[in-house]
Order: C-alpha cells, then sequence, then structure tokens
C-alpha cells in the first residue's frame, strides 16, 4: 500500500465543487485526525467521521488539537481551514483552500487597481445588497450613508417584527458576553458568514484583501463579500433566534445559520456572485474550476507554455524543442 506522502495530488475534476459542499463545521475541545480519506473529531463522547471533501470550512475551536496527517486531507481535498476563539466569534489564522486557476484573482486585480472600476464593483455590490436603491452616480460618501441607513432600518424592521426590544448595535471586542442576547446573535452570525465567504473566495483563487468597500485590512474582500448578504440573511436569521430565548444563543444561532445557508444554496450565490462583480459578465471558460493550466506570459498579451525553454526558440514559432524540467 503506498504511503500518504507517495499518493498523487487530486484534479480538481475529483474535487467536489465550492457549491455543493457543507458551510461550515465548528469543532472544539477535541483531537482532529485522519482515517482513510475522512478526518476523525475525538472527543469524551467517542469519535466522529467526517468526510473532508464536503466540508467548505472546518473551523477549529478552543481544545482542539489536529495532526499534520488531518491538513493533508484537508489540504488534497480543497477544504479551508480557519482556527478560531469561543463559540466561533473571532478569526485568529486560517489555512489555503483549493484554487488552480489565477483567473478570477488577475480579474480581481484589475478591477481593483483603478479608481473608476474599483467604484463601480463597489456600486454593483450595494445593488446586490439593495435592489430597489441605484446607486448609479453616488460617491463613496454616498454608498456607505446609503448602507449606514439601510442597516439601521433592518434592525429596526426586525426588532418590530419579532417583538424584540432594539437598544442599537452594540459589541465589544473580546468582550462577547457584554452585549445583550440579540447582540450576541448578530456577532455570532456575522463571525460565521465571515468564515463562509473566506471560504469562498480562498476556494475561487481571489485575494481576500483587495477590498472594493472595505480597505486596508488582510481581509477587506471577504468582508465585502460577507455583507452581501447581512441585512437578507444574517440580520433577519440572529433576531429570530434571540427571540426564541436568551440561552445559548450562540451555537444555536451558528446551528440556524448553517442550516439556512443550505437551504437557500448560498455557496453556490455567493460563487456567482463574486464571479459577476468581478467578471463584469464575462462568464468565460478561463474561469472553470476544473483547468489546471500554467502559462507564461509573452509580448503583445499572449501566453505561451509553461515549463519549457525559451533560450532557444523555434523559427517562427516562439516555442522550445526542448523541456525545462
Amino acid at each position: 500500500m503506498a504511503s500518504v506522502s507517495r499518493r498523487n495530488a487530486l484534479t480538481p475534476r475529483q474535487l467536489t465543487r465550492t457549491g455543493e459542499r457543507l458551510s461550515f463545521i465548528y469543532l472544539e475541545r477535541c483531537t482532529v485526525h485522519r482515517d482513510a480519506n475522512a478526518i476523525t473529531a475525538e472527543d469524551a463522547e467517542g469519535t466522529t467521521h467526517i468526510p473532508s471533501a464536503t466540508i467548505g470550512t472546518l473551523l477549529l475551536g478552543p481544545g482542539t488539537r489536529i495532526t499534520h496527517q488531518a491538513m493533508s486531507v484537508l489540504g488534497e481535498t480543497g477544504a479551508a481551514v480557519a482556527w478560531v476563539g469561543e463559540q466561533g466569534v473571532r478569526y485568529y489564522a486560517g489555512g489555503r483552500a483549493l484554487t488552480r486557476s489565477s483567473a478570477l484573482a488577475e480579474a480581481q486585480a484589475v478591477q481593483w487597481a483603478n479608481v473608476r472600476t474599483r467604484l463601480s464593483v463597489a456600486r454593483a455590490m450595494y445593488r446586490l445588497r439593495f435592489p430597489d436603491v441605484d446607486p448609479e452616480g453616488l460617491t463613496r460618501k454616498g454608498l456607505l450613508g446609503c448602507e449606514g441607513r439601510r442597516v439601521k432600518d433592518c434592525y429596526r424592521a426586525e426588532a418590530a417584527r419579532t417583538g424584540i426590544r432594539w437598544r442599537g448595535r452594540k459589541y465589544i471586542p473580546g468582550d462577547f458576553a457584554a452585549g445583550d442576547a440579540v447582540n450576541q446573535a448578530i456577532t455570532a452570525a456575522a463571525q460565521c458568514m465571515y468564515g463562509v465567504a473566506h471560504a469562498v473566495v480562498s476556494s475561487l483563487g481571489c485575494s481576500p484583501a483587495l477590498g472594493f468597500v472595505h480597505s486596508g485590512h488582510e481581509l477587506s474582500f471577504v468582508l465585502d463579500i460577507a455583507d452581501l448578504y447581512k441585512t437578507e440573511i444574517g440580520i433577519p436569521l440572529a433576531f429570530d433566534v434571540a427571540a426564541e430565548s436568551d440561552e445559548d444563543v450562540a451555537s444555536r444561532t451558528r446551528r440556524a445559520l448553517r442550516d439556512r445557508i443550505n437551504e437557500t444554496s448560498l455557496l453556490n450565490r455567493c460563487v456567482d456572485d463574486i464571479k459577476q462583480l468581478l467578471l463584469q459578465g464575462d462568464m468565460g471558460e478561463a474561469t472553470s474550476g476544473d483547468r489546471d493550466v500554467v502559462t507564461l506570459q509573452s509580448d503583445g498579451g499572449r501566453a505561451v507554455a509553461a515549463g519549457r525553454n525559451y533560450g532557444d526558440t523555434v523559427a517562427g514559432t516562439g516555442e522550445s524543442e526542448e523541456m525545462l524540467w
């Protein structure tokens, strides 16, 4: 039997697509190991097997230990891994997810590098969030003002719908318990959405740092994408959970959000939204997750095959008869 280190890497066609995976799984106070092509979570109550190829993001909370072999299979199957705080409300670090094509990363960089196209993508994001508002012609300040008013309106509307007394949004970093039940639920939902957005952004090969609304942070684009679904999914769900009970708000919010994400096929939608925003309608073959192609940049915007020695090119072809590796 071949050792793990000698197994061939999975090709993109063998991997489960991002939109078909579970949104996230949260583990705490257990040891995560590998059993064949699955991971196992072992605690005092026993061992649970989890098919790694079906995971979007694995959230590792306090008290978790993960082995090298477990990380190996998660890397092979393209699952994102994030180390988070208790109840999943703080993000500490993350591991890379699957991506073979640079098409979306290049499209993101092109759109971000130009001031006009960067603003254009930001306006497109606001159209997705608030379809009844036309942001065309709005400045950055105007977009921020529009968002602030709409989010406040959403809080008031959800409070009226659920009968919760709303005293305003309050969150003290590092002190999750300081807020009331609905604020804790909103925070828990937001952190989970950040994890889901991070998994999708990474799996598509985009840069988490190049944001169009947010800026200056390593997760700016992740925050942009998570906010697309804040007033539609995150905030209403948080108010629903808080209206049911004040007990165990964080974990109930995570479970409810997980179910809502699966019910609404949010991962598929998130993938499509990112492609639409960055490609501006050009959903070409270059963005296929099945691509496993490396090329070299040549003159005139032309790409040539990698792995060849161009020190002595064949006349008229620009290609070499000699392989580089």
